[in-house]
């Protein structure tokens, strides 16, 4: 099993950046998918961002694309989502997921295909 553990949430002002880490223990993340999701107050949980294995590929949502950069480091066992321009709609829980590398794509999108969690990391963006 794999261990994660996210960081770097806090409170930002709208425009502001953040970068959240999610790092890895228990097994090493090189075979996994991992992804990035959020769950703002009475929403369920949304996609944000996913890398294939090596990190070559990558999946955003809509909402995020051109404002968010998902990025992975095999060597440290850690995940990032650097976050610009945030706005605060953009506030939510923030949690990392990893996934069997065998997935295609298609399944990214959906937190049932992540069986491994993170606790979350609060994103409050104000206005």
């Amino acid at each position: 099993q794999v261990q994660l553990v996210e960081s770097g949430g806090g409170l930002v002002q709208a425009g502001g950046s953040l970068r959240l880490s999610c790092a890895a223990s228990g097994r090493t993340i090189s075979s996994y998918v991992m992804g990035w999701f959020r769950q703002a107050p009475g929403k369920e949980r949304e996609f944000v961002a996913a890398a294939k294995w090596n990190g070559g590929s990558t999946y955003y949502a809509d909402s995020v694309k051109g404002r968010f950069t998902i990025s992975r480091d095999n060597a440290k066992n850690t995940v990032y989502l650097q976050m610009n321009s945030l706005k605060p709609e953009d506030t939510a829980v923030y949690y990392c997921g990893a996934a069997g590398s065998y997935y295609t794509s298609t399944y990214y999108y959906s937190d049932s295909t992540y069986p491994y969690w993170g606790q979350g990391t609060q994103v409050t963006v104000s206005s």
